[in-house]
């Protein structure tokens, strides 16, 4: 080899020593740049090169089933560091941290796997026949006793009561044969049909009306308010309403007995009266009124435990302004019925049936109309209707008192507070509000005339309105026709008729739309 070539070869390997040389230092700058950085072996689905770069390495088995998965790479923050490294050995996990240079490059499945805690095969426990005997029987028994121990408790409790009711009976003679044995084997539905089709179609005769309140014993109470009280009575077995006033409201008592006894009033809408009496008590006077009972109790009360489906609102709504027809309308003839107008219609005064349809309750402020005398029969009652419902003319006192069409005018009025009522509770796309009363965002709890009037007539405000009702079809027509119901102006109302027809419409709409579906 000549001189030049060994000249040649030994500049080009000064050469390569320099860039080693400067890769080195490029190196340890770059590693001290990092903070300390070392290199791991990286295995597992989330290496993407063979080499990692953090501050510590590890290596990990995962025992699934019989199969252990071993993964390997390197850890950078100190928390993730903490959590991986600290990691205690179990039955299917174990892994092993090390802070040098490829210090887990000798790591593997079959180094690690050792480290994986042994847990030894749990044996099948073994019971005596004796023990599972005990084991199965032992429920049944106890629960046999318990049902034993609450029939005999039911018994006792029933046969306490009912020697108590005795005992009250037998205190209060004044009401003789008031626990007196039935008479014939009539039911209520014999009596009260005899009476729709003896041509009355009003409550029983008078003298059948006494028999049978003296016939029914008290139960319990299910109900208070400024009149009295109801209670659940039972007469030949069957469940009766007896509303109890007290001798001060006697006004009250005549004159819805008076109204209940008008011919041709029975109708599935308005609460089937059965008899009215007076009786006397611990030396005082009660007046009863005797109707059917409704264990759902009043629109009222209901509303406030369950919120309804679209149809049974419009049912609701649809029964009580049937009601409020059959009312208004005046029936001519031989044995007419003049029309009458409610004049305290609340929910508290609407009660619910079985089939959740309405009947309309508490006529004792009603007044009657009949055209061929043109007779305006208002009653001997001075109390007026509840503040809450009560329609603008009748706050500001500009009613036509002796007009008979401004009564049912007040009707519709109230008629349209309870569409609200029964709006609000009612469901649409799964949403429903909770109960309130009408107008209960702008009164207190009890509002006086004055706070009435002031918002009513003067601010001239009404119930407020959610955004959802105009987005559901039933909900919309319903407010449109609640609207109806609130014109400051008592003649651009709607009659009972007419909400009735409108009703009926957007059911057969509502069933027409269900059936397109």
């Amino acid at each position: 080899m000549s001189s030049v070539a060994v000249m040649l070869l030994m500049t080009l390997m000064a050469q390569c020593s320099m860039q080693v040389l400067l890769l080195l230092v490029l190196k340890i700058l770059q590693t001290s740049a990092e903070g300390g950085a070392i290199d791991c072996l990286c295995d597992g689905s989330a290496c993407i090169l063979k080499l990692c770069q953090g501050r510590q390495c590890f290596s990990s088995v995962t025992l699934s089933g019989d199969t252990p998965h071993f993964k390997r790479g390197c850890l950078n923050e100190s928390e993730k560091i903490l959590l991986t490294c600290s990691t205690l050995p179990s039955a299917s996990y174990a892994v092993q941290c090390c802070s040098h240079h490829l210090c887990n490059s000798n790591d593997s499945s079959d180094t690690l796997t050792p480290l994986l805690l042994k847990v030894p095969p749990a044996e099948p426990t073994r019971y005596r026949v004796e023990t599972l005997v005990v084991f199965v029987v032992t429920p049944f028994v106890v629960l046999t006793l318990l049902a034993i121990l609450g029939v005999l408790a039911c018994r006792r409790l029933r046969h306490g009561r009912l020697e108590r009711l005795h005992e009250l009976d037998a205190e209060q003679g004044a009401i003789d044969g008031l626990m007196a044995s039935n008479v014939g084997d009539s039911t209520l539905a014999d009596l009260l049909s005899h009476s729709c089709t003896s041509g009355s179609g009003s409550g029983l005769p008078f003298l059948v009306q006494r028999t049978v309140a003296r016939q029914i014993s008290l139960v319990e109470c299910v109900g208070k308010g400024r009149y009295g009280e109801v209670w659940r009575g039972q007469w030949q077995g069957e469940n009766v309403a007896v509303k109890i006033f007290s001798s001060r409201d006697e006004k009250s008592w005549f004159r819805e007995t008076e109204i209940y006894n008008t011919v041709l009033l029975r109708h599935e809408n308005i609460l089937g009266f059965m008899a009215s009496d007076m009786t006397s008590r611990n030396s005082s006077t009660q007046l009863w009124l005797i109707t059917h009972y409704h264990e759902n109790g009043s629109l009222y009360d209901y509303l406030q435990r369950v919120a309804v489906e679209t149809v049974d609102g419009l049912h609701m709504a649809a029964s009580v302004a049937n009601g409020l027809v059959h009312l208004h309308t005046e029936i001519f003839g031989t044995e007419g019925k003049p029309a009458i107008a409610h004049r305290d219609l609340k929910s508290k005064n609407i009660l619910v049936k079985k089939d959740l349809r309405c009947c309309i309750a508490d006529l004792g402020l009603a007044v009657t109309h009949s055209q061929s005398d043109n007779r305006l029969e208002v009653g001997n009652n001075p109390k007026v209707g509840t503040k809450r419902y009560m329609a603008p003319e009748v706050l500001d006192e500009s009613i036509q008192t002796d007009c008979f069409d401004a009564y049912k005018r007040v009707d519709m009025w109230a008629f349209g507070l309870v569409l609200w009522e029964i709006a609000r509770r009612t469901y649409s796309n799964g949403i429903v509000e909770e109960y309130k009363p009408p107008f209960y965002d702008l009164v207190p709890n009890d509002p006086s005339f004055d706070d009435m009037r002031k918002v009513v007539c003067v601010e001239q405000q009404r119930p407020f309105i959610p955004n959802r009702w105009f987005s559901d079809p039933t909900l919309s027509a319903l407010v449109k026709l609640m609207k109806e119901c609130w014109y400051q102006n008592p003649s651009a109302r709607l009659t009972a008729l007419r909400i009735k027809k409108t009703l009926d419409k957007i059911h057969s709409s509502l069933e027409k739309g269900k059936a397109d579906c």
